[in-house]
């Protein structure tokens, strides 16, 4: 990835304690969820490092080849979601990278979430339970999960804490496959919660409250 990523240090100036990696959607960039985090509410002693990788631009099949930042090509917009694979796989090596680069800086394993966002959190489920080592949770945002086939479940987050978010008129990615992603991870045997929220392909603030009592409860 050419571009380094945001970083977002906690708001009082105190050392980071934890860390949030959120990736962002197709077609936006790092910058699309910086004024989200001032909203968590994250409760106090929580000094939460944010980090928010750039995708790369790259030609995207479904948008008629148009170049974007993307985390991978899309192939087809059929409810399978046919995806360029080794480039999602490519993306969520990254992902590792930047989890890696975390733990250099002192913050263990354990206080490190990974969340993403449409085609952000198909690479998060792909990055969180492939890591080697145990992390705090991973956070799913009306996505799916492309790789779900293939993954190969990292023994060491076969209990992450996963949190599944989908919006009830979705018209980009529908319901049905952000619920199908929920019940492969169960299948997986990875402990994860499912919620719903009257809202299409993007947040609402009843999920923000909920997302930052989530992270207060995996890091708080």
């Amino acid at each position: 990835m050419s571009r380094e990523p945001l970083i977002i240090e906690p708001r009082d100036g105190s050392a980071a304690n934890a860390a949030l990696i959120l990736l962002h959607g197709l077609g936006a960039d790092g910058n699309d969820f910086a004024p989200l985090l001032p909203a968590l509410n994250l409760p106090k002693g929580l000094a939460l490092r944010c980090v928010l990788p750039h995708a790369p631009q790259r030609a995207v099949t479904v948008n008629g080849g148009m170049r974007m930042p993307a985390w991978y090509d899309i192939l087809a917009m059929d409810l399978s979601r046919e995806v360029d694979e080794a480039q999602l796989k490519a993306s969520a090596g990254y992902v590792h990278e930047l989890i890696d680069a975390q733990r250099a800086a002192g913050i263990d394993s354990r206080r490190i979430v990974v969340a993403g966002f449409s085609q952000g959190g198909a690479v998060a489920y792909q990055a969180a339970l492939s890591y080697p080592e145990p992390l705090a949770g991973l956070l799913a945002l009306s996505t799916y999960f492309a790789t779900a086939d293939s993954l190969q479940l990292a023994a060491a987050n076969r209990g992450l804490p996963t949190a599944v978010h989908h919006g009830t008129f979705d018209p980009v990615v529908p319901e049905q496959l952000g619920r199908a992603g929920y019940e492969k991870v169960r299948e997986l045997g990875v402990p994860a919660e499912y919620r719903r929220f009257a809202m299409a392909h993007a947040l609402c603030p009843e999920q923000i409250g909920v997302i930052g009592d989530w992270l207060g409860q995996r890091l708080g």
